[in-house]
């Protein structure tokens, strides 16, 4: 970190292509549930705004892992399944 401290919540930039990618697969498997970003987001306890930035690609925000795991509930699926290759 060459002595600085790092600010809560940073994304590094090497992170960037893992954040796009599970978020690839969020909106993946939600249209594959032929949900709504309305529906996902309220089942997750998300709002439908924030669902759609995480889908979004133009910019990358940071996911807790509480909220990762209530989409893959709403989702009904595991979160293994959001770290394997897009079929």
């Amino acid at each position: 970190m060459d002595g600085q401290k790092e600010k809560k919540g940073t994304i590094h930039f090497e992170n960037i292509d893992f954040y796009l990618d599970l978020y690839a697969h969020i909106k993946y498997y939600r249209q594959k549930a032929g949900m709504r970003q309305e529906d996902l987001a309220a089942k997750a306890g998300i709002s439908r705004p924030y669902l759609s930035s995480l889908e979004s690609s133009s910019k990358v925000r940071g996911l807790n892992m509480e909220t990762f795991f209530n989409i893959c509930r709403a989702l009904n699926m595991p979160p293994c399944k959001f770290f394997d290759p897009l079929p």
